[in-house]
């Protein structure tokens, strides 16, 4: 049995020596004034992106071909907490960035559930984007104006989600089945100028029309225009047919610069407790935080072929997107992963010859749940990493992905978020891959991990933060207009540094390992326990499917109660409930071990598969969840109002 921390793959020496990572380590040594040990020691690497950030992000903005408007470097000196411009002077347009030179090479596949195959040359997604930049143009849109979007991972959301950018407009999205009032939630705050939809998606096999919906939600957002992609409803002249709009319009011969600072994406929290926070990111920052993730950390070349499994409504859909900066080409899935069959997504990777393939640690394990085995299904020769994010990923799963999918891949568990659109901890493609650990900081990412008082820890829980300034740090909240609310979200718990709200681990060799969100923690007995922990142990159980861990509070304490989701047939009694505890207790503690447990049909989760773990708090604590449009199946959470189980407490 593997243990977390056991060494599971190391690189060969040829692997090492033709990473991006290595090759850049060396020109940091020979250009940018990197220590000699940076190019072989990856900590020595990491620790002078930190203490030299001119050097480091002019390196990135140099080696990803950012342009020579780059300007003079930033005052970084007055901490964390004044998110600071790092290039103040610096100016691009980040849709020609990622757009590159218009060649013939692939720059966008699209393979929906039916088996259709959508393709854009660099070339032809270059003209794409010029015409719609041309349609936002003549209906008057403007550089600080909004356009929002509610479509699938589909070359119309790459087209407009670039074409917002190459006009200097604000771009934000989502996936059809939000409902309509989450969308306005969203949407709602932005005053947004365009929205473009899909009159019908597909998922799983069922096709959902959203025409008439679609029609209110623009007279509720107020848009000046409405585009579909598909026949529009009747309307007074709001409307267009995405074909005609683009067609109809004089492409964008030339792409304007602007700042380094100028909003690219407003990115939503998950609004499951709240109406969700509108997070304002800039456009330099994200595409430098971006770049040295793909690069370096990701290993992504020029020429590669990216497959990140996402929707619009996840931030990883804003990182994939950035990938096309690197030369490689991105790939989507527009349906369900399990359909038409369990296979679809490694059906995916081999069909496209997928070089890095990104998804969720829950989809890895619902694989290894449903006892697939996709390295006897499938070729997966082209596979050289896989990147793993969303939720932690368990001891068991890194080393199903080893032995069942590529046992020459490099396994990257990386985290951060939406707050900053990107990674706080990642893969490192030169070292060695520990079960259940991630590697290391992200390069130019001062990230620790602190205890309560603020004093930093090494193998005890505690807060991830960040002590120094980094590119991504968000301009602020829309409606924030003093800046509390951004200050509260971030800064305020730790004066002086980023609180990123993730119970964590620093492991003595430098990994990290994630328990859970702070806000979510459990707290029996005043023992701090991570959620992650108990999941990590539970559903290993050959029962159980899924499960939760909430606290509820009795008098001035509180106690664990675990709610599990199990296998067909499979009934919650007093043996297995014996049998989930005495686990438990022996691979964890008596600490962890819960006062009620009880059985559910369905879990409720986010549209991206995060649990909602304080909406069940809530719920099993007597109070009501009044936000429930980020939720995949709202319904979900009815299972846990007055459940059974929570008699017995």
């Amino acid at each position: 049995m593997v243990a977390r921390g056991d060494v599971i793959w190391t690189p060969s020496p040829e692997r090492i020596a033709s990473s991006n990572w290595s090759r850049f380590a060396a020109t940091a040594v020979a250009e940018y004034g990197a220590p000699p040990g940076a190019a072989s020691d990856a900590d020595v690497l990491h620790q002078w992106s930190v203490d030299d950030p001119q050097a480091f992000w002019t390196a990135i903005w140099d080696r990803g071909g950012l342009g020579p408007h780059r300007g003079s470097f930033g005052d970084v000196s007055g901490g964390v907490a004044t998110a600071p411009s790092f290039f103040p002077d610096g100016r691009l347009n980040v849709a020609a960035a990622l757009l590159g030179e218009p060649t013939e090479r692939d720059a966008l596949v699209v393979v929906s559930e039916d088996g259709a195959r959508r393709a854009l040359t660099r070339r032809e997604l270059s003209d794409a984007v010029r015409a719609a930049a041309g349609a936002l143009v003549a209906d008057g849109v403007r550089p600080g104006d909004r356009v929002v979007a509610v479509v699938p991972y589909s070359i119309e959301s790459v087209v407009i989600g670039l074409a917002t950018a190459a006009v200097g407009a604000t771009f934000a999205s989502a996936s059809p089945d939000f409902g309509e009032d989450a969308l306005v939630d969203r949407f709602g705050q932005l005053d947004p100028a365009v929205l473009v939809t899909t009159g019908q998606h597909s998922y799983a096999g069922k096709r959902h029309d959203t025409v008439a919906r679609s029609a209110t939600l623009a007279e509720r957002l107020g848009v000046r225009r409405g585009v579909m992609i598909a026949a529009p409803p009747a309307s007074d002249g709001v409307w267009m047919h995405w074909d005609d709009w683009v067609g109809g319009a004089t492409p964008c011969a030339e792409f304007e610069l602007f700042p380094y600072d100028h909003p690219w994406y407003v990115l939503f929290s998950s609004g499951t407790t709240g109406k969700p926070k509108a997070i304002v990111h800039r456009a330099g920052g994200v595409l430098l935080k971006h770049l040295s993730e793909h690069l370096l950390h990701t290993d992504i070349r020029h020429g590669d072929v990216v497959f990140q499994f996402t929707t619009t409504g996840w931030m990883m859909w804003n990182w994939a997107v950035s990938a096309l900066a690197t030369g490689a080409t991105i790939v989507s899935y527009d349906g369900s992963p399990f359909h038409p069959g369990p296979t679809a997504l490694w059906d995916v990777v081999d069909a496209e010859r997928v070089t890095m393939f990104g998804t969720s640690a829950k989809y890895l394990d619902e694989c290894a749940k449903h006892g697939l085995e996709p390295r006897l299904s499938n070729r997966l020769d082209s596979l050289r990493t896989i990147s793993s994010t969303g939720s932690p990923l368990s001891t068991d799963r890194f080393a199903w992905v080893y032995a069942a999918v590529a046992p020459d891949a490099h396994l990257a568990s990386v985290s951060g978020g939406t707050d900053l659109c990107g990674c706080l901890v990642a893969g490192y493609p030169t070292e060695q891959v520990r079960a259940g650990v991630i590697q290391g900081p992200a390069l130019g990412v001062a990230a620790d991990v602190v205890d309560d008082d603020g004093r930093r820890v090494v193998e005890q829980q505690g807060e991830l933060v960040v002590d120094r300034p980094f590119p991504s740090q968000p301009l602020g909240f829309v409606g924030d207009t003093d800046g509390s609310r951004y200050r509260a979200a971030y800064y305020d718990q730790f004066p002086g540094r980023w609180h990123q709200g993730d119970r964590t681990t620093r492991t003595a060799d430098g990994g990290f390992v994630i328990h859970g969100r702070s806000d979510a923690t459990l707290n029996p007995g005043g023992v701090r326990i991570g959620t992650a922990e108990i999941y990590r142990t539970v559903d290993r159980h050959p029962a159980v499917v899924d499960s939760i861990a909430v606290p509820r509070i009795v008098g001035d304490d509180q106690v664990i109660v675990l709610f599990v989701r199990l296998r067909d047939g499979v009934v919650l009694d007093d043996g297995l409930i014996a049998d989930l505890r005495a686990r438990i207790r022996s691979e964890l503690s008596p600490r962890h071990v819960p006062a009620a447990i009880g059985q559910v049909n369905r879990m409720p989760r986010t549209k991206s598969g995060k649990l909602v773990e304080i909406a069940v708090r809530t719920i099993v604590n007597g109070g009501t969840v009044a936000e429930t449009g980020a939720l995949d199946d709202p319904s979900a959470l009815d299972e846990f109002v007055d459940h059974p189980c929570l008699a017995q407490l």
